[in-house]
C-alpha cells in the first residue's frame, strides 16, 4: 500500500466530512455507503460462484470428451 491512514489523518477526513455534510446527514450518508458495500460483496461472491460454475462445467465437458 503506497500510503496508509493513521488517527490524526481519519480525524481530519472526519471533521472536514461533518462541514461539507452537517450532522444531520451523517446517518443517511454512513446507511447509503454501507448498502453500496453490501451490494459490492454479494455482487462479487455472485461473480466468484459463476465463475467457479463456469470452470467445473468446462472441467466436466473435457472429461467426456477424453
Amino acid at each position: 500500500m503506497p500510503f496508509s491512514l493513521g488517527p490524526m489523518e481519519l480525524i481530519v477526513v472526519l471533521v472536514i466530512v461533518l462541514i461539507v455534510f452537517g450532522v444531520g446527514r451523517l446517518p443517511e450518508i454512513g446507511g447509503a455507503l454501507g448498502k453500496g458495500i453490501k451490494e459490492f460483496r454479494r455482487t462479487q461472491k455472485d461473480g466468484d460462484e459463476e465463475t467457479r460454475s463456469r470452470a467445473e462445467s468446462k472441467a466436466e465437458k473435457k472429461n467426456e470428451g477424453s
